[in-house]
């Protein structure tokens, strides 16, 4: 089995997000699980140009190239059982270069109507952390909640949870809320548990075990440390 990917959407290193996601592979690592953290920052590629190129079979980026790293890490979230999106929020949205990668993956919308009769018989589990400096607004994470949807479902994945941080300038706001920290550690080895029960095969006959049912109730481990009129 291919080991599950966390994906650092962040231009700034060691931040908040990627603490997150660092609690997170400790939950996993307890829970005997392996798994690969890839800073997208790392990674150059060209932003999409609508040019059309991908509208017909067999649906190819124009811009895929040798030096240009989109195709590689797409192709990494499709071969990972599970997927984390580790990601700040700036003005209500996306960092730029994470939203570059989505607007890449336009050819797989494209390929949608010739890929009608294939439909994958399980939706790929992705998790979502999202890390907000501002503590107040309704709507903080609903413009980049919609954009992931939308960009996971011709991949055939779709959010399975989130923990959606507000109040976290830095990662010292983090790390002085012990009980956000240990809920993300918990998060991960909840998940690192569910991995390792599931058969490498499923028995002749039987269709593997859903990653996708529910299991725990969705909690935001946020609350319990924010101010009432902040939440």
């Amino acid at each position: 089995m291919n080991r599950p990917l966390v994906l650092l959407c962040s231009p700034h290193p060691n931040g908040v997000s990627d603490t997150v996601a660092a609690l997170f592979a400790q939950g996993m690592a307890d829970a005997g699980q392996q798994l690969r953290l890839l800073p997208l920052r790392d990674y150059a590629f060209a932003p999409c140009t609508n040019c059309g190129g991908c509208a017909a079979p067999p649906h190819r980026c124009t811009l895929d190239t040798a030096n240009d790293k989109a195709a590689q890490i797409l192709q990494l979230i499709l071969d990972a059982p599970l997927v984390l999106l580790s990601s700040p929020i700036y003005f209500y949205s996306l960092p730029a270069h994470f939203k570059a990668l989505i607007d890449r993956s336009q050819r797989f919308w494209a390929g949608q109507a010739h890929d009608a009769g294939h439909a994958a018989a399980q939706l790929k589990p992705v998790l979502a952390a999202l890390c907000a400096g501002r503590s107040r607004g309704n709507k903080l994470f609903a413009g980049a909640l919609l954009t992931l949807k939308y960009f996971l479902a011709p991949l055939h994945a779709g959010i399975r949870e989130t923990r959606l941080l507000r109040g976290l300038e830095t990662t010292q706001d983090l790390l002085e809320r012990p009980a956000v920290c240990g809920a993300l550690r918990s998060w991960g080895h909840d998940w690192g548990s569910r991995l390792a029960a599931l058969p490498h095969e499923a028995p002749h006959g039987q269709a593997a075990p859903d990653l996708f049912a529910p299991h725990l109730p969705e909690l935001d481990p946020s609350a319990p440390d924010l101010p009432p009129q902040d939440r």
